[in-house]
């Protein structure tokens, strides 16, 4: 089959018999993403169905404006449109390459939600999905971490990656034949990178049967067994976890009965649900934490707090992640990323923490833990606390809590 039959193969496959009147295509002018224009452009021909180029400039490099009208010319010969997006945010501190990364995706999903278009195609290879599971192994990551890129569904997934079952050599052969010139990224070769030390060390374990397709292979495995365990654990979850937006309380001996995978899993997604946060933490460091809590010891992690509590685990946001956080009671923002809280008529009203001031305010008899109060929202005028949402004058207040941050809805999907 040709690597063009593959293509439209594994497109059609993530778009579910659909065919959208517009896609986005991510393309940096690196082979993988020329490749993966040319291939969309070729199966869009005659479906009527748009292609939209987008480049990210990062300006992080004099080259990059340049590589960018590269791609606008390929972009227009192979009949998409093309668009250029700039980010010149960096400021010189933390990760850069995931600060780009985060740059990118922020972008592309910008353009997309203002063109109407509900899905990007990245060009992710079958090679960077063995050098992602390698970089996970190294990392100590469970099953979740080793089933590395998904491959993505329209309608479910905004990302989809349809050359993730391919060698990124046979893409370099089609763009040959092809005629297509591609730029290569000089980080692609900077050892201080730990995607590029996997690279190199992915020919040095081909000898032994570790290359790129094994390692993708063992990806595919741990994908299944993800949709298994996440079953399982969406079934316990009903009867073990109480969520009370913004606390989650698991039983605390059942949750220790259950086998150590479905136990982590479970844990995992509480905190994700309430710090927001992309990843899970490192396996090692999850495994001690939760171990400590269920011996009765407690412990943070990801910004959030576990506490032992009477038969329960309580799991609630760490007040020091929040304490800084204030915003109107305007309804117009979540309040960390969960609570969209508006209070009508009383303009001024703001959104910040209880802290120890607000808990005092706050009778509850002990139906929570006070440490589990402390970084929960209250709407504030100034001094006096008015009111907080499910605890407090919860009738003055209009409320929502996102949809991601609520444990049952989402507990199969993470």
């Amino acid at each position: 089959m040709s690597l063009e039959a593959r293509f439209a193969t594994a497109l059609e496959r993530m778009l579910a018999g659909q065919i959208p009147d517009r896609l986005a295509v991510a393309v940096s002018g690196g082979g993988d993403s020329l490749a993966l224009l040319g291939l969309a452009c070729d199966w869009a021909e005659g479906r009527g169905c748009d292609i939209h180029a987008l480049t990210v400039d990062h300006g992080l490099r004099p080259e990059a404006a340049d590589e960018a009208l590269i791609v606008a010319r390929e972009a227009v010969r192979m009949g998409a449109q093309h668009r250029t997006l700039k980010w010149r945010q960096w400021d010189g501190k933390g990760n850069l390459q995931a600060a780009a990364r985060e740059a990118r995706y922020r972008l592309m999903r910008g353009y997309c939600t203002d063109h109407g278009i509900k899905a990007i195609l990245l060009g992710h290879t079958q090679d960077d999905q063995a050098e992602t599971v390698l970089m996970r192994l190294a990392r100590g990551s469970g099953v979740d971490g080793l089933a590395a890129m998904p491959e993505g569904r329209y309608g479910t997934d905004d990302i989809l990656r349809p050359l993730l079952a391919e060698p990124r050599s046979d893409l370099r052969i089609w763009l040959t034949r092809q005629g297509m010139r591609w730029v290569e990224d000089p980080t692609n070769d900077d050892p201080r990178y730990d995607r590029v030390r996997a690279r190199r060390l992915l020919t040095q374990l081909a000898p032994f049967g570790l290359d790129a397709s094994r390692l993708a292979e063992t990806a595919a495995a741990m994908a299944r067994a993800r949709v298994a365990l996440g079953a399982r654990a969406a079934e316990l979850a009903d009867a073990i976890v109480t969520d009370r937006r913004g606390i989650v309380l698991f039983d605390r001996d059942r949750l220790a009965a259950v086998e150590e995978e479905t136990r982590l899993r479970l844990v995992a997604h509480g905190l994700a649900c309430l710090s927001g946060a992309p990843y899970k933490p490192r396996l090692a460091t999850l495994t001690a934490t939760l171990d400590r809590a269920l011996q009765g010891r407690g412990g943070t992690l990801q910004g959030c707090r576990l506490i032992p509590w009477r038969d329960r685990l309580v799991m609630a946001r760490e007040a020091k992640a929040v304490e800084r956080q204030e915003i109107p009671a305007d309804g117009t923002a979540f309040w960390d990323g969960r609570w969209r809280i508006s209070l009508p008529d009383v303009p001024g009203a703001t959104i910040r923490v209880l802290g120890e001031e607000g808990v005092a305010m706050i009778d509850r008899s002990g139906s929570l833990p006070h440490a589990a109060l402390l970084s929960f929202p209250g709407v504030w005028l100034g001094p006096t606390l008015i009111a907080a949402p499910d605890l407090w004058n919860a009738e003055l207040l209009v409320c929502e809590y996102a949809a991601s941050a609520v444990f049952h809805a989402s507990v199969n999907s993470r």
